[in-house]
């Protein structure tokens, strides 16, 4: 490093021109080292987008556009393109305001954290819809935070052209956090517009076949779908946070990839949803998923949800799920005052190896004791309930109960025999 003459010093001190070439070399040796060779890519070519203006500011936006007969996975995307009103009003919980043709626009974001709250921003939106003859994915992106009111604004634009939004846990979080992030920029947020949360079918359909409910999940089992060198969901505030810092690309492309499969996914398992809900009972669908079908059917047209329950029992439907569906068919056939056939389903559910539940044989006590009138065979049945019952280490309660009824029995059976005997 050079220093500056101090006064009065003789002017044989001051360096020679091979001196100052020498250390001018090495400060240019230390630049190259600290900076990457070539130009750094911009956000904009490195993610293939362009930058948009409005009222509000500027935002990047990212297209890409994909044919009807694009696969995704087994499933095409122009699966999803035609939904019925009646199945998209099953789904979204019987909405009248439904119209024909819904113009749906799938919607998934990613966000500067988990937790949400006034401090997460949803630095990249990702929407889907079908125009024309293909389907548009749209990514919106904050290269940086002051971008959020030109983002909040392009999306308040883009809503008002779409009859309801679709999403995967939006329900739990990203319509909330968009809410939030709506109030903070004074925007107005419409709270009456149609909403599907996809997740909550995929719960009914699902949760009792697979270890969870995650997009990721049904992609693989669902769908067939497989991603590459996927970025982890966890990683990406991480991932824009060193874009924040470094203003370089990065991982974002991976991250707009990641957005972008989610988008795909959630249009296409959509699609498989309401076709599945439209064949059912038919359609080839495995017994737990018909169990799923029948709970959605059931809401609107009993005799159908009935229908699936039985092809699922009829397909190898396993336990536990079997005896909770047969119960749920008792149930029905007892508030048709069908005894027979409920006590039936019910017998039919005290036949498996797995655990011990009171309740199908409470049931069948009932109908011998209250129906029949026969309370020698509702005695036996609970002799043999409470049998199982200290078997399997039921609580307390349910060893009382049993206890309770079968001490009731024994001194209805004694009046029938006194009766009898006074009246012989």
């Amino acid at each position: 490093m050079l220093r500056p003459r101090p006064p009065g010093s003789p002017s044989s001190s001051q360096p020679s021109t091979s001196d100052l070439g020498a250390v001018i070399r090495r400060i240019e040796a230390k630049n190259r080292l600290r900076q990457p060779q070539g130009r750094a890519a911009s956000v904009e070519d490195a993610l293939g987008g362009t930058v948009e203006e409005n009222d509000a500011g500027r935002v990047l936006v990212v297209r890409r556009r994909f044919h009807l007969e694009h696969r995704h996975g087994e499933h095409p995307l122009g699966s999803a393109r035609e939904i019925e009103p009646m199945t998209l009003g099953l789904l979204v919980r019987g909405d009248s305001a439904l119209r024909d043709g819904p113009r749906l626009l799938f919607l998934d974001t990613e966000t500067t954290g988990l937790a949400g709250g006034t401090g997460t921003y949803a630095f990249l939106v990702g929407v889907g819809f079908f125009d024309g003859d293909g389907f548009e994915v749209r990514q919106y992106f904050m290269r940086d935070l002051d971008e959020e009111p030109a983002l909040l604004a392009t999306l308040d634009a883009l809503f008002r052209d779409f009859d309801g939004i679709v999403t995967y846990n939006g329900t739990g979080f990203d319509l909330p956090l968009l809410e939030t992030r709506f109030v903070l920029a004074r925007r107005r947020w419409s709270d009456d517009r149609l909403h599907l949360d996809l997740l909550r079918t995929a719960r009914r359909l699902w949760s009792t076949r697979f270890c969870d409910c995650r997009l990721g999940t049904l992609e693989h089992h669902v769908l067939r779908f497989a991603r590459e060198d996927d970025l982890p969901g966890f990683m990406i505030p991480n991932a824009y946070f060193e874009y924040l810092r470094r203003k370089r690309p990065g991982a974002l492309p991976r991250v707009f990839e990641h957005n972008r499969h989610d988008v795909l996914s959630l249009a296409v398992l959509t699609g498989w949803v309401a076709a599945a809900i439209a064949r059912a009972p038919e359609g080839g669908r495995h017994p737990e998923e018909l169990v799923g079908l029948g709970r959605l059917w059931e809401a609107i047209d009993q005799e159908r949800g009935v229908a699936c329950y039985r092809k699922a029992l009829d397909g190898g439907l396993e336990s536990p799920v079997r005896e909770r569906v047969l119960l749920r068919l008792a149930r029905r056939e007892k508030k048709l005052a069908r005894w027979e056939e409920a006590r039936t389903l019910c017998e039919a559910a005290t036949r498996t190896t797995r655990g011990f539940d009171p309740e199908a044989w409470e049931e069948i006590a009932k109908i011998h004791e209250h129906r029949r009138r026969d309370f020698a065979a509702a005695r036996a049945v609970v002799e043999e309930a409470l049998s199982k019952a200290r078997v399997h280490l039921a609580p307390e309660r349910v060893l009382g109960s049993f206890e309770h009824r079968l001490a009731r029995l024994h001194r209805r059976e004694q009046q029938v025999a006194r009766y009898v005997s006074e009246e012989a």
